[in-house]
């Protein structure tokens, strides 16, 4: 097993790269013990560290992570509440359902994409009226991605 400590202490360096590139070996690692750091730097100050954090915790698949990636949801930046919302497609966690049905009218069209297809992976049907409201969604891509989520739902 790898020596993980090295990473734990990058994580908080100044280094904006450094942080970066922690993130990404602990994800990497596939060691749960690296989840309580990466919760830790799911407020890092730099957006692209917040990305990193949250693919690292996705690619960890472990449903304690779930309380800081849905914490990630509200993050200001729109590419790390889409990197939240694919981590928690792939932790496929239940719970998450209603903390991602908001997203569904975020002012960014990748984040609503996001949010749709997660939704329908997590296949909680309380999502299926907010996902028939975006099938009028003026770009087709969410549209597209609502109707794929319906149709997993069974709707």
């Amino acid at each position: 097993m790898t020596n993980l400590t090295p990473y734990f202490a990058d994580l908080q360096a100044g280094n904006i790269a450094k942080r970066h590139a922690a993130a990404a070996a602990l994800g990497k690692s596939g060691s749960t013990e690296a989840i309580p750091a990466l919760t830790a730097a799911v407020t890092d100050p730099h957006p692209a560290v917040r990305c990193e954090v949250a693919r690292a915790l996705g690619r960890l698949e472990d449903s304690s992570a779930v309380p800081s990636l849905t914490m990630a949801l509200d993050d200001t930046e729109p590419a790390v509440r889409a990197a939240a919302l694919a981590a928690l497609g792939r932790l496929r966690d239940p719970q998450s359902a209603m903390a991602v049905i908001p997203l569904l009218k975020d002012t960014e069209m990748e984040v609503r994409i996001g949010a749709a297809t997660v939704l329908g992976r997590l296949g909680d049907r309380r999502a299926t009226g907010p996902l028939k409201l975006l099938m009028n969604d003026p770009f087709s891509d969410v549209r597209e991605a609502a109707g794929a989520a319906l149709l997993r739902l069974g709707n």
